[in-house]
């Protein structure tokens, strides 16, 4: 019998042992050409976009062969959303494996935490077309850069993500190394976690797991 995104979600918090670790995107066959059961698509910006779908990938890091891709070309200022709904946490530490695929405008992705809404969250993403890597702040609606790295020289294919959590303290990793470090005490509340891109940013997505701290 397959379970449910949050049934899912719920037995992982009832067996896990100290640090609470949960794998909330698991793709399975009967998702292809479609969102998951359990996430929400959204948009922050005019414009149409934000179409996300499993898809199959046999070099998808986790073994599973599927991916989350994020298929729309949208306009420059679209920024697309793919959330979990639930749990919402405000500590937290959280790894995606992500590979972009196409895109003009812009290229790549990364991940959304304490997510209030699609005005209000956190972003850390890494652009190939800029080769940089940055975290931003939403605002109603308005991004704020909160630091970057430059000049990144990474060669194609999959990348891992990780982002860390602990009260105002944000860590950023990108294929195991810390290239940012910032305090922000903006979105203070616990929040959804999920997936991120911008415009015509065609990218995979896999192997999502969360660890609660």
């Amino acid at each position: 019998m397959r379970c449910s995104f949050v049934e899912i979600l719920m037995i992982s918090l009832a067996t896990s042992a100290a640090a609470d670790e949960l794998t909330p995107l698991r793709l399975q066959e009967s998702d292809i050409g479609k969102l998951p059961a359990g996430w929400t698509a959204a948009r922050t910006g005019e414009g149409d976009g934000s179409l996300w779908k499993v898809v199959r990938d046999e070099r998808a890091p986790g073994g599973s062969g599927l991916a989350l891709e994020q298929a729309a070309k949208g306009p420059k200022p679209l920024f697309n959303l793919c959330v979990a709904d639930s749990p919402k946490l405000s500590d937290l530490e959280m790894t995606v494996d992500f590979r972009p695929v196409s895109g003009e405008i812009d290229q790549g992705g990364g991940l959304v935490w304490r997510y209030q809404d699609h005005l209000n969250y956190y972003i850390a993403r890494f652009n190939p077309l800029e080769r940089n890597f940055r975290v931003y702040k939403v605002l109603q609606g308005r991004r704020t850069q909160l630091a970057t790295q430059e000049d990144l020289e990474l060669a194609e294919g999959w990348r891992r993500m990780k982002i860390v959590q602990a009260g105002p303290a944000i860590e950023c990793y990108l294929d195991g190394k810390k290239y940012l470090e910032v305090r922000d005490e903006s979105i203070i509340k616990p929040g959804n976690a999920g997936l991120w891109t911008k415009a015509d940013a065609v990218t995979r997505f896999a192997n999502l797991k969360i660890i609660v701290k």
